[in-house]
């Protein structure tokens, strides 16, 4: 069913999938609040300009909050009536967490609480939010299916992630709450975020810099373009069944990492220069999406493989950076 006309507040907004979400509510006709706290994990222009540029021309309410300030949260859920919550706020990044476990659980697991404890408080009984692949740790069992084991989490990121996970689901059981929570699988593409590998790697190949392959460029993963998950996570929004899930969105379809690196050279007409390492502290070997249960529910099907993506990157990287 296709609701039209919803009012949604998306936290995250000014990030890379929160923004590309909220441009795709607003064409899709649904009425969109932002709530960001323009935080300096990675540039603060780059989020500015997502805001100007990628959702120009927009009606868009921007609220700069930090979801753990739940005294600005409740002010915001009580001046507007949300039909729904598109939860993508977070403090991303596996490395970063192992650096700063605390901030990650503060800003993770409690400002989650505090969208869940808004959303109970003023009525809205449709959540979406963003869980990861991450929660899969080193599952061996390929390709990752939402019925597998995930209580192994081997980084503090993945562990707020299946923490939430486990929050959605008591609001869902004591409040009569629909909740989705979707476990993105390595999202790229135009506006993407500069520690993510391919805006690292283009900007090194770029600049005459070598990159970092980690795993000696073994690493499996199941990159998923922007547009896709995006698609994947209106239609969680838009999901009229109700009841708590947890889908995987992903491109079903593994790659390693050094065939995407040589996809990335082709696009750029330049090789890399390469410094190999070994696998890094928190990271994973796999990654790779069972999308069943997603195609079932929402009729999701990621369109677009690395062939396609990555020139629609390069050709947003060069464009931004004028070169």
């Amino acid at each position: 069913m296709f609701f039209v006309g919803m009012k949604i507040l998306v936290t995250g907004g000014a990030g890379f999938i929160g923004a590309h979400t909220a441009k795709m509510l607003c064409d899709r006709g649904h009425s969109v609040v932002i709530v960001d706290d323009f935080n300096d994990y990675y540039s603060v222009q780059l989020k500015e300009d997502r805001i100007v540029t990628l959702l120009r021309g927009y009606a868009i309410e921007i609220e700069r909050i930090d979801i753990r300030n739940v005294t600005a949260l409740e002010l915001l859920f009580q001046r507007n009536n949300f039909d729904a919550v598109c939860h993508l706020a977070a403090r991303a990044g596996v490395r970063s967490s192992l650096e700063n476990p605390g901030l990650y659980y503060d800003v993770n697991v409690m400002g989650t609480l505090n969208i869940f404890e808004c959303a109970r408080k003023f009525g809205v009984s449709r959540v979406v939010f963003a869980s990861s692949s991450s929660v899969y740790g080193n599952n061996t069992k390929l390709p990752f299916s939402e019925e597998d084991f995930v209580d192994h989490p081997i980084s503090p990121y993945a562990a707020t992630k299946k923490s939430c996970e486990l929050m959605a689901y008591h609001y869902h059981n004591l409040h009569a709450m629909n909740v989705i929570g979707l476990r993105f699988f390595t999202v790229y593409g135009p506006w993407g975020r500069p520690d993510m590998a391919l805006f690292k790697f283009t900007d090194a190949i770029v600049h005459d810099r070598p990159i970092d392959v980690y795993n000696h460029g073994k690493m499996l993963r199941d990159f998923t373009y922007v547009n896709d998950i995006v698609r994947g996570t209106v239609g969680a929004l838009e999901y009229d069944g109700g009841g708590y899930h947890i889908l995987n969105l992903g491109n079903n379809h593994v790659q390693e990492l050094g065939d995407f690196i040589t996809v990335l050279e082709r696009t750029l007409g330049k090789i890399s220069q390469k410094n190999y390492l070994p696998m890094q502290p928190g990271d994973v070997s796999a990654t790779y999406a069972d999308i069943a249960k997603a195609r079932m529910l929402l009729g999701f099907e990621s369109e677009t493989n690395i062939e396609q993506g990555i020139p629609k990157f390069i050709e947003w990287y060069k464009e931004y950076y004028r070169l």
